[in-house]
This record gives C-alpha cells, sequence and structure tokens, in this order.
C-alpha cells in the first residue's frame, strides 16, 4: 500500500473511532409503566434521537435505576443522567418548587399547569434550590387537579372526610387533613396495595394514575370536584452530563422539551380524559359532586391557613418564600388573562 493510500485509511479509521466516542447515552429514571405521566420523556428521547441521526439516545428504565423517591439523590450523584420525581415525596429536599403544589392555588388547566411551572423553574431562587442536587430543571409533567377514589361508604358531605385515612401527598395532604381525614404519603407504587389491605381507604390522584396503578379496580366512589390541589413532578437532567453534552447534542434536548410537552398534553387531554369516564361507568364507580357551597367552604378553610403556613415555615429556612409565592399567583393571573 502507497503512503497515499496508508494516509488514507489511518485517517478513515481515526474518524471511525471518533464517530464512536461521539455517540452518547443518558438512563433516564422513570418508575411505574409507561403512561400518560411519561409521554414526554418518551417523546423526548424520540425527538432527540431523530435529530442527531441516533447519535444521543435516551435510555428509560421504569423502576431500574431507582426507586421513585431516591431520583433526586441519584442524579445528585450522576447514578443516570434523568429523572423524574415530585416534589411531595421529599418536601426538604425541593422545598421551592412546593409552593405550586399548595391547595386551591387556582390552575385551572394543564397548559396553566405547564406555563406557571415553566415559569417557576426559571427563578433562581429554584435553580439554586435544584443545584443543591447537582439537578437542572428542564420540564414538569403537568397534571389536572386531583380527586380521590375510595372504598367503603362515599363522603356526601365534607363532614364524611373525618377519620378518612387517605394517601394524599404535599399540598393536598394538608388540604385533606383540614376536613378531619389522615393523610399518610407513600409512593403511587404502594398505593394499590395499601388500599386492598385496608391501610387506606381512599387515595388522591390524578385520573392517569387511578388508571395505571389500579386504584379504581375495587373502589367505591370518585369525587368529581372536590379539586384541592396537585403534585408538581419534574424532570432534570444532571448538570454536570447536561454540561458535558456538545453543542449539538444540547441543543437537540433542549430544543425538543416544548415539541414534548405539546405532546404530553394533547395525549392527556385526548386519550386519557376519554378513557376515565368509561373506565368508570365500567366498574360502577359512584361519582360524587359537592356542592358550590360545600367546596367554598373547604378552600375557605384551607387556602389561607396553607399558603401562609408555607410562606412562615420556608421563610424560616432562609427562602424567598413571601417572593416565590406572589411571583406563583401573579403568574398564574396573568396566564389566565391571556388564554
Amino acid at each position: 500500500m502507497n503512503g497515499f493510500l496508508k494516509t488514507t485509511a489511518l485517517a478513515a479509521i481515526t474518524l471511525g473511532f471518533a464517530g464512536e466516542a461521539m455517540a452518547v447515552e443518558w438512563n433516564v429514571s422513570l418508575w411505574g409503566k409507561r403512561r400518560a405521566f411519561t409521554e414526554h420523556v418518551e417523546k423526548l428521547a424520540e425527538l432527540v434521537s431523530e435529530k442527531t441521526g441516533g447519535e444521543f439516545t435516551l435510555n428509560i428504565s421504569y423502576g431500574g435505576l431507582s426507586k421513585n423517591k431516591e431520583n433526586l439523590d441519584g442524579i445528585s450523584i450522576g447514578a443516570f443522567e434523568m429523572a423524574q420525581f415530585c416534589a411531595g415525596y421529599h418536601r426538604d429536599k425541593n422545598p421551592t418548587i412546593t409552593v405550586l403544589e399548595l391547595p386551591f392555588l387556582g390552575v385551572e388547566t394543564l397548559e396553566q399547569e405547564r406555563e406557571l411551572s415553566m415559569a417557576l423553574y426559571a427563578q433562581p431562587a429554584v435553580q439554586e434550590d435544584l443545584a443543591r442536587w447537582n439537578a437542572t430543571l428542564l420540564m414538569p409533567s403537568p397534571m389536572p387537579q386531583y380527586n380521590l377514589v375510595g372504598l367503603g361508604d362515599a363522603p356526601t358531605s365534607l363532614e364524611g372526610f373525618e377519620g378518612l385515612t387517605v394517601r394524599a401527598t404535599g399540598g393536598i395532604g394538608e388540604a385533606m387533613k383540614a376536613v378531619g381525614a389522615v393523610p399518610t404519603s407513600m409512593s403511587a407504587t404502594e398505593v394499590r396495595q395499601s388500599l386492598d389491605s385496608g391501610v387506606i381507604k381512599a387515595a388522591a390522584f390524578a385520573p392517569h394514575a387511578h388508571m395505571s396503578f389500579g386504584t379504581i379496580e375495587n373502589a367505591n366512589w370518585w369525587t368529581t370536584n372536590l379539586n384541592p390541589g396537585t403534585v408538581n413532578c419534574p424532570v432534570v437532567a444532571n448538570t454536570d452530563a447536561l454540561n458535558d453534552l456538545s453543542d449539538e447534542h444540547r441543543e437537540a434536548l433542549l430544543g425538543s422539551i416544548d415539541e414534548a410537552l405539546d405532546h404530553y398534553v394533547a395525549n392527556y387531554e385526548g386519550n386519557t380524559m376519554e378513557r376515565w369516564g368509561p373506565a368508570l361507568d365500567e366498574r360502577g364507580i359512584e361519582k360524587v359532586t359537592f356542592s358550590a357551597e360545600a367546596l367554598a367552604a373547604f378552600e375557605e378553610r384551607v387556602a389561607g391557613p396553607a399558603a401562609q403556613d408555607w410562606i412562615s415555615s420556608m421563610g424560616e429556612r432562609g427562602l424567598p418564600a413571601q417572593e416565590l409565592y406572589d411571583f406563583a399567583t401573579s403568574k398564574l393571573k396573568e396566564l389566565k388573562g391571556s388564554m
């Protein structure tokens, strides 16, 4: 082989190795199974692979990398590069974003939840909070207002919640406590067994989770309009891993977030909610609807005290709690006026 051919062959081999070195795989820690709650992550993986010609892939694991309550810890040590978690699972680890879990905050649509979350995630205090875990917030998992599925006699008034053991996290748990229920926090994957064994008598979830985790299989009743609040469940990246991406790969990831969220919202409002009503009817589940007067009394009893308690307790920790609450409520008001 002459010198030119040798040089050409060596260059081709070198480029081949360089191409292999450029390929990036991220491990993504989710839990449960693929469902409406994870569709934006699935879509993000699809878009990133497509935009990079398969050079950047997101390997999604449902429970194989970490327990859901430990995903933020795994992100902090680089055990995986991306994960989803819910703020209410460990409020002390991510106190700033729990402002979005306050009961009766007033969010009415998934699009409002999406825009409000993204706006809050951009606040310096929130970014600093998550930076303690080497985490960068990428996108929320917008969910509708939670309602309860339960066993036994259905509560027909707020007084009917007295003594009811219910799985409810974050601000929803505080709302339940205010009407005499006994809230307990547990991960979504534990709820069905706890219901079946009698550890709890009711569970607060969004519709997709009631279907995915089987809480409606043995349930007797469902509250149609209690709407005490929702939970905030971000998707985050390990900051070091994000910074180590090439400009092309980082743009493929971050530039796909809006499209992934568009897909998520459309899927939830379409496929999920179209299945929800028939799923209840097929199982003969009683639909409990509270009067406007009862709901107003519930909100009055819960909303103001919960907000003030959050502002006070978070302020004592040195967080700009009043500023975050004011930002969230004013931003929501702005969103309602523009949508």
